[in-house]
């Protein structure tokens, strides 16, 4: 059984003091009762390593803690986007050079895209999926075993989940990794992403066999 570790509902005047901005964005609230946490990415932010595009972007918003060892991350994202690759979602981060996100990305033409960027030794590769729900809302699960990680998404809690990617991250097993929400702007400033909760549990590490 899994252990809860955090449970935020961004239900109160302040997040839990565990969590903590790498690159906090200039706009960001909390609306108890309403649409929870309410992040609204500053233009030009991006995390991307290299790959095709030949830049490297790592100044993306992420609002985490650190962890050790095995566990499982979810929340609920609502999106009101409005430029290309306007992006909010789930993310595991060791550094600069290694790390995966998960999202819905805005596109301006054809429907919005379901994506996982994975980044190892300073290289990102992305993979997507047309964005398969009416409503602009969705949950995402990022589970961690050792250096795998498994991508899920559902359309509302309590729903099934849906598998979106299974990645090896080459991370070295001691270093200690940033797990949170995160939301990104690669064009300019006027999205906004609204998240319900973000949900930590410890993973419980597998019996070996007899």
């Amino acid at each position: 059984m899994n252990e809860l570790l955090l449970h935020e509902a961004f239900d109160g005047t302040t997040p839990d003091a565990r969590l903590v901005w790498f690159n906090p964005p200039n706009r960001w609230r909390l609306d108890p009762g309403g649409s929870g946490l309410v992040v609204e990415p500053d233009g030009q932010t991006d995390f991307w390593q290299r790959t095709h595009y030949g830049f490297s972007a790592d100044n993306g918003h992420l609002l985490g803690l650190e962890l050790r060892g095995d566990f499982v991350l979810s929340t609920g994202v609502r999106f009101h986007a409005v430029h290309q690759y306007d992006q909010a979602g789930l993310m595991i981060r060791g550094d600069a050079d290694c790390w995966i996100k998960t999202s819905v990305e805005h596109e301006l033409e054809g429907p919005p895209q379901l994506g996982v960027v994975v980044t190892n030794h300073g290289c990102s590769d992305w993979s997507l999926q047309d964005f398969p729900f009416p409503d602009a809302a969705l949950h995402l699960r990022l589970t961690k075993r050792g250096a795998d990680v498994q991508v899920e998404f559902a359309s509302a809690a309590g729903e099934a989940w849906r598998l979106m990617r299974m990645a090896r991250l080459h991370w070295q097993e001691t270093m200690p990794l940033r797990v949170g929400l995160y939301a990104c702007s690669p064009k300019a400033a006027g999205f906004r992403a609204d998240f319900a909760f973000l949900r930590i549990e410890r993973v419980p590490a597998p019996i070996p066999p007899d």
